[in-house]
């Protein structure tokens, strides 16, 4: 089994959901006493989010590098950001490593085609929703991305920092997410991305009339497959 080297903390609720998920899985597939052999470095959200407010993603980006350089020197064979929005700074993480990261939106991306899907809404903060380093990977797989308005991109955003990354959950909140996407389903969107590992904690398949990916479940997933390949 390969090691996986995870990258949590923005928030460590959805930390914890990408641990759970990611040992209940290894342990359906092997069965008996069978767990993750994984790492986890948590960082400190506070200062994380500091830099993304501040748009000091250099300063964010030379952070989670040296995480990522210090899990591959404790033996990580790959690494795990545990956060759509960070994926805008990946390229800062690949230049301190020498081991592969598994991109969250090439993982929900391939979930996507299999799904025979070609239009999605995308939900999450608003850099994610706004900036092209996250919709380009889908769209690079000939997906097409609709994005909120501006009036409900700001409810999204503000639910994710406000509630959702301090573990409150409000129906008021589950309410409004349901309206918004909608909206994104009335526009055309055949399916919806969870693109923030939190939405999950709000969001159930349940909540929407079309298919939900889970961008947090479906990085979980892909990292246990990479780890039970063969070496």
């Amino acid at each position: 089994m390969k090691t996986i080297g995870l990258i949590g903390g923005m928030s460590w609720e959805s930390t914890v959901e990408y641990y759970q998920i990611i040992n209940e899985e290894v342990k359906k597939r092997l069965g008996g006493l069978h767990s993750a052999e994984c790492l986890l470095y948590s960082v400190d959200f506070e200062e994380i989010e500091r830099y993304q407010a501040e748009g000091k993603w250099d300063n964010a980006g030379i952070r989670l590098g040296n995480v990522a350089c210090s899990l591959e020197k404790a033996g990580a064979n790959f690494i795990v950001i545990c956060t759509n929005t960070m994926h805008k700074v990946i390229e800062y993480i690949e230049e301190k490593i020498n081991i592969p990261i598994l991109h969250i939106a090439d993982a929900t991306a391939n979930k996507i085609k299999k799904s025979n899907i070609s239009t999605v809404g995308l939900l999450g903060t608003k850099y994610t929703m706004e900036q092209d380093f996250y919709k380009s990977r889908l769209e690079a797989n000939g997906i097409k991305v609709l994005i909120p308005n501006h009036s409900e991109r700001e409810i999204v955003n503000k639910v994710i920092y406000e509630e959702l990354c301090l573990g409150i959950i409000k129906q008021s909140s589950r309410d409004d997410y349901k309206q918004v996407i909608k909206h994104l389903v009335n526009n055309g969107a055949e399916g919806i991305v969870l693109g923030c590992t939190e939405i999950g904690l709000l969001i159930k398949p349940e909540d929407a009339d079309v298919l939900l990916f889970d961008t947090t479940l479906i990085q979980a997933i892909e990292s246990v497959n990479i780890a039970l390949e063969s070496k």
